[in-house]
């Protein structure tokens, strides 16, 4: 992906913000109008009437494989129904390791055969293109996942998660730029503790894979747990931002978002300090790191509303963690459903309202003045696809995405486009799929 860095460069000035992305998807595709992909009526009109103060946010994760087929639906239904005030992704934009699904449909319908080599230079530029523009005006937080971090160029200097930082800087500076005027100098401020030593790591405005903003009464944090662990610099500053946040009255809310899931929860077969992680010092790292988030947070829970989303695993869950005991339980979703391979749930997990496999969708925050969260699910269906994404693939691809998309339907599916890295060299984090588990993919 080093040789992405002409093209990402030209999609990051003409995209810069999520308020240009209308634009740039005029100016990419002629043809298409500023509400081609939610339907001629305006969004918001469509939208149910919120009371005065009340306000909603949408996000998911785990876009890989069919996202460019399910995440238009996604920014078409909810524009729709919701008019939210942004979406955050939660990781995981491409495969990297294989061609995507949707992505050699794309080529096959052009007459076209997508080569290891060509997609890998395109891959998240074709992310940009097809699942951030489709957004619109509605501003798009983007946060890190595993897949991001998988090595392609063997034998080179290639270090993907500095490629992403510098891909989607401005996405990634977009929360920091807001903050900066309140955080700069409370933070230059402190000369001890957690605060002091994030004054002395770096300049505040620098893209970082882990960051925070504050809208309404809400402190959103998204985390950076890619390579399955937080580092001692990234947990000084989660420190230092929950410190402020606990002394601020104005934030009555905390909600941290990450990709891989913390330590211990009902979906702990698949996530941070899981058995996948076999070298003995990284799952050291990862439980301490992971176990170091969920006790401050816990303990934060005694004067702020905290509530904390994931994905990694590609279904719907709500609950995660009420597996522990109530004094210790936080409240936790992972929503891993927006285009990648559909995973089984976890063992003893029955299929309900709660807890759901084989879907597509998004979880609905609706904000309340007094900083409660309500969540909601709403699953994306076949038929909620735009029509002018269908014209795009084959009509066999729109459909396999509904109906094949999933370990249950399609044992084999890894196999369905090229590999681009092989088994062998994946990373310790990747390891070949088991019966008994989902990868840990």
């Amino acid at each position: 992906m080093a040789k992405q860095k002409s093209g990402s460069c030209i999609s990051r000035i003409r995209q810069f913000l999520a308020g240009a992305a209308v634009l740039t998807a005029m100016i990419t595709h002629p043809s298409l109008s500023p509400n081609a992909y939610a339907g001629e009526q305006s969004p918001a009109s469509k939208a149910a009437p919120l009371e005065e103060g009340v306000w909603r946010f949408i996000v998911s994760g785990d876009s890989r494989n069919c996202g460019d087929v399910v995440m238009p639906a996604i920014a078409a239904h909810s524009a729709e129904r919701f008019a939210p005030a942004f979406y955050w992704h939660l990781g995981d934009l491409r495969a990297i390791y294989k061609v995507d699904e949707d992505m050699a449909g794309a080529a096959q319908l052009a007459g076209q055969y997508l080569s290891c080599q060509n997609y890998i230079r395109i891959a998240w530029d074709d992310f940009i293109d097809h699942q951030i523009v489709p957004f619109g005006t509605t501003r798009f937080y983007l946060g890190i996942g595993n897949h991001e971090t998988i090595p392609i160029e063997k034998g080179t200097l290639f270090r993907p998660k500095e490629e992403f930082l510098t891909q989607f800087e401005d996405w990634l500076m977009t929360p920091r730029r807001q903050m900066w005027a309140a955080d700069k100098d409370e933070i230059a401020a402190a000369t001890t503790g957690p605060c002091g030593r994030v004054a002395a790591a770096r300049p505040y405005i620098s893209p970082t894979a882990y960051y925070h903003w504050i809208r309404g009464s809400v402190d959103f944090l998204y985390l950076d747990n890619s390579t399955g662990a937080f580092d001692k610099d990234q947990l000084d500053w989660f420190d230092c931002t929950l410190e402020r946040a606990r002394r601020k009255e104005k934030v009555r809310t905390v909600i941290v978002g990450m990709h891989e899931a913390l330590p211990d929860s009902r979906a702990a077969g698949h996530a941070m300090c899981d058995q996948a992680i076999r070298d003995p010092k990284e799952k050291q790292a990862s439980c301490d790191s992971g176990k170091h988030v969920y006790d401050a947070l816990v303990e934060l829970q005694k004067i702020k509303n905290v509530y904390v989303l994931a994905s990694h695993s590609h279904f719907y869950m709500r609950g995660i963690f009420d597996n522990r005991k109530p004094s210790d339980r936080l409240e936790g979703w992972i929503v891993g459903t927006a285009g990648a391979v559909r995973y089984p749930l976890p063992d003893g997990v029955d299929p309900g309202p709660d807890a759901i496999k084989d879907t597509y969708g998004y979880l609905v925050g609706t904000v309340h003045p007094e900083g409660t969260v309500a969540f909601a699910f709403e699953e994306v269906k076949e038929t909620d696809v735009p029509a002018e994404v269908r014209k795009q693939y084959p009509s066999s691809l729109i459909s396999w995405c509904y109906a094949k998309n999933s370990h249950a339907q399609t044992p084999d599916w890894e196999e369905t486009t090229n590999r681009c890295v092989p088994t062998a060299e994946l990373p310790a984090a990747q390891p070949v799929r088991r019966k008994s588990a989902a990868p840990r993919k």
